[in-house]
């Protein structure tokens, strides 16, 4: 490798070629090679976005989800083969969510083997006052306060950076809720660079498919946790189009496939904004033109 702090492209070059993700899959496949075409897909995603490199110390949110799971599982298995040194810690927030049960998850991650750490603050009555104070989603308040708590414990931690489990559908369907509620062109990035400049958060399985994922997770047998907040508030934006990308998926196989090569595939100077027109002819020189 050209540059040895990078990790992903020689890890690649151990697992057998599967198959392009654009390719259509049966719908019978074997667990192992689900997993197989997972991490190809998770470790294409690193090399290319340069996620992660040596010496990092890398926080990984587990939610008690499935992508979650998937994302802590398939990262150590990389992690020990990787050609650089880097370190994993597993941090889960016990929200205080009425009936909530972590005993399978503490079980699961202290057979795993990695450093963990459970944290437990009361978010649940905040979100619920939040979001009937300003009648919003529970998600957006959420969302910011298990950022907030993640950061702080990143930090006391010693990480330089935070993992989180975001796929394809995830990107896919921010995307369409900025289009048509807020009127701007946003997904989700693989990394961005936190507000404060002091960590890096990164999203590795940010183009492996939902699907791929549900499948493998039931496969692993991972102990999942439901949401009581997510689940519990009907006729979401997000649920809505996230139906509306079920039904495109049944007209048109792999919309989902040729969505997410569309935002690797941009033409600023097809767009209408003017700054973005005008930092892309600035930078044209150093881009060989798109045809």
């Amino acid at each position: 490798m050209d540059d040895p702090s990078k990790i992903g492209v020689s890890i690649l070059k151990e697992l057998p070629v599967l198959g392009t993700p654009t390719e259509p899959r049966a719908m019978a496949v074997d667990p192992e090679r689900r997993r197989r075409d997972l991490s190809r897909t998770m470790l294409r995603t690193v090399g290319d976005f340069d996620l992660i490199a040596a010496g990092d110390r890398i926080l990984v949110a587990i939610s008690g989800g499935k992508d979650s799971y998937t994302l802590l599982d398939l990262l150590e298995c990389a992690r020990r083969k990787a050609p650089v040194r880097f370190e994993l810690v597993a941090v889960h927030l016990d929200q205080m969510q009425p009936g909530y049960d972590g005993t399978s998850l503490r079980a699961w991650l202290e057979g795993f083997g990695v450093e963990f750490e459970i944290l437990r603050e009361d978010t649940y009555s905040v979100v619920l006052e939040v979001s009937e104070r300003e009648r919003t989603s529970y998600c957006g308040p959420c969302s910011r306060l298990r950022r907030g708590i993640l950061y702080t414990t990143a930090e006391r931690l010693g990480c330089n950076k935070v993992a989180l489990g975001h796929h394809r559908d995830d990107a896919l369907e921010t995307l369409l809720l900025n289009l048509f509620w807020a009127g701007r062109l946003q997904a989700m990035p693989a990394s961005y660079r936190t507000n404060d400049g002091r960590f890096e958060v990164i999203r590795p399985l940010i183009e492996c498919a939902e699907s791929d994922i549900a499948v493998h997770a039931a496969a692993a047998g991972y102990p999942i946790i439901p949401c009581r907040l997510c689940g519990s508030q009907d006729d979401l934006r997000r649920d809505r189009v996230a139906r509306l990308l079920a039904s495109l998926e049944r007209e048109n196989p792999g919309v989902r496939q040729v969505m997410l090569a569309a935002l690797k595939n941009v033409r600023p100077t097809h767009l209408l904004d003017r700054e973005v027109c005008a930092a892309w002819n600035d930078a044209s020189e150093r881009f060989a033109p798109r045809r």
